[in-house]
């Protein structure tokens, strides 16, 4: 499931590009870890299918770059037209699942959490993927090592070999976490599920058959377009929003769907605040963390995250501090749950800063807005090999084209024209125009824009590879 938008690690997690695609811990992104994990599931009795993945529209080129890193080629990118939270999610998963004739055992996962001790994390979904071939629903219960308020708790009781789940318990405060905490017995709920695909349509007929209706119908109302799987967005738009635990999970214990949960003790995590990427990360004698370009003096418990400049503290305690090109947070570790509030704010102000990152990723490369003034603005723009914008057209705004590396095939009206470094064009006002990348290495231009209007909606496209007509 990659649909979040991880709002409370702003300002390096943005809608455009959340959290789970970004490298907070490690040499590769939450999502790509996720598929890693769940690829050396495989053993003599356990065989391991290409990956579902649930996203939305505007993530879903970001999905394939990022496995195809990997070397994975995923079933079906499922998109969801709009966010109906975890329940709906993972139905369309299980209906995907099904519609290959075969009913398999779903391990569900969100994909942007991390995991330290990857050969217990093996072992424990090992584990449950052998209940659940059963017809058991599993969760992953994770061993707490800390009165933790942040996340929701499972009491479980000892049932046979295994353990079942008797009650979901709301996130508690500080006391009774630790109360929790002595008493033995609790878990935090991973968002982990492991059950066949036929299980979950049951159990969601049962007890939100709503929702299952609601969600076959846009469902079967699909367009497929190669590895992407789209609902009825109209049908889509009017199922209801529900968590997998809210829907199914909670109304499990004491019916006829027994659920049952495997203990996770591997240094997982949802980074799901900037405190759980302090947690997580290497931290010098203090107890500070840095990232990037980061220099701490007489600091104490504190994080610094540079994305683009050099970031210096000193006499610090218990500080978050991050800084992106285009947005600079600084809080108290404690309160960093509450970053939400600061995007609340953004949204109310319709700030863009909410969405999108300076540096924008786009199916054909990116662009990096470096700089900008009253009629102008500077970007500079990479292209992959092979990639192209769509051919297009702007009402209010001319061009300048200078390329620094690689190879551009220019359209320019009528003309067609092959551009090397150093060398430069000009798009008037109006003009026709695609750029393009013919060769094996990325093609990066400086591209200065001048007239009454820069917004990236003054774009006509006549020709698109990516679907954006």
């Amino acid at each position: 499931m990659a649909g979040g938008s991880g709002t409370r690690l702003w300002p390096l997690s943005r809608a455009g590009y959340p959290k789970q695609f970004l490298v907070l811990s490690g040499n590769t992104s939450l999502f790509q870890q996720a598929a890693d994990r769940l690829a050396a599931l495989s053993a003599e009795d356990i065989e391991v299918a290409a990956p579902v993945i649930v996203g939305n529209e505007e993530h879903r080129f970001m999905v394939l770059d990022q496995l195809r890193e990997l070397k994975i080629s995923p079933t079906a990118v499922l998109l969801e037209p709009t966010g109906r939270n975890t329940a709906p999610a993972i139905t369309l998963a299980a209906l995907q699942a099904l519609a290959e004739g075969q009913d398999p055992v779903l391990v569900v996962t969100p994909a942007d959490q991390t995991v330290t001790n990857s050969p217990a994390f093996t072992q424990a979904l090992q584990d449950a993927v052998r209940q659940a071939k059963d017809g058991a629903i599993v969760i992953l219960g994770i061993t707490p090592d800390r009165p933790e308020t942040g996340y929701g708790y499972i009491r479980s009781g000892a049932e046979g070999a295994g353990l079942r789940v008797e009650a979901f318990v709301e996130k508690p405060d500080a006391d009774t976490a630790q109360r929790y905490l002595d008493q033995g017995g609790y878990f935090w709920n991973s968002g982990m599920f492991v059950l066949r695909a036929s299980v979950w349509i049951k159990a969601l007929q049962k007890f939100r058959p709503d929702i299952e209706a609601a969600t076959r119908a846009a469902f079967d109302a699909k367009a497929v377009d190669g590895p992407f799987v789209r609902p009825s967005k109209d049908a889509f738009g009017i199922v209801p929003s529900e968590s997998i635990d809210y829907a199914v999970m909670e109304r499990c214990p004491g019916s006829e769907f027994p659920l049952r949960m495997v203990p996770l003790d591997a240094g997982w995590n949802d980074l799901g605040a900037w405190e759980a990427v302090w947690q997580v990360a290497d931290k010098d004698a203090a107890g500070n963390a840095t990232r990037g370009d980061a220099i701490i003096a007489d600091s104490r418990n504190t994080l610094v995250h540079a994305t683009s400049r050099l970031v210096s503290a000193v006499g610090l305690d218990n500080v978050i501090v991050v800084e992106t090109p285009d947005a600079v947070l600084v809080a108290d570790r404690s309160k960093s749950q509450d970053v939400k509030k600061i995007v609340s704010q953004l949204n109310a102000s319709q700030r863009g800063e909410q969405n999108l990152h300076r540096k924008v990723h786009r199916p054909w490369g990116w662009y990096d807005s470096i700089d900008m003034g009253e009629r102008f603005q500077v970007k500079r723009i990479m292209v992959k090999p092979g990639a192209s914008l769509s051919l297009q057209m702007h009402h209010h705004r001319a061009e300048h084209w200078i390329v620094v590396q690689g190879t551009a095939e220019v359209v320019n009206g009528d003309k067609t024209i092959m551009l090397t470094e150093n060398q430069s064009t000009y798009i008037p006002l109006g003009q026709v125009h695609r750029l393009s990348n013919p060769g094996k290495v990325p093609l990066e231009i400086i591209e200065v824009q001048s007239g009454s209007y820069l917004g990236e909606d003054d774009i006509v496209r006549f020709q698109d590879t990516y679907g954006r007509n």
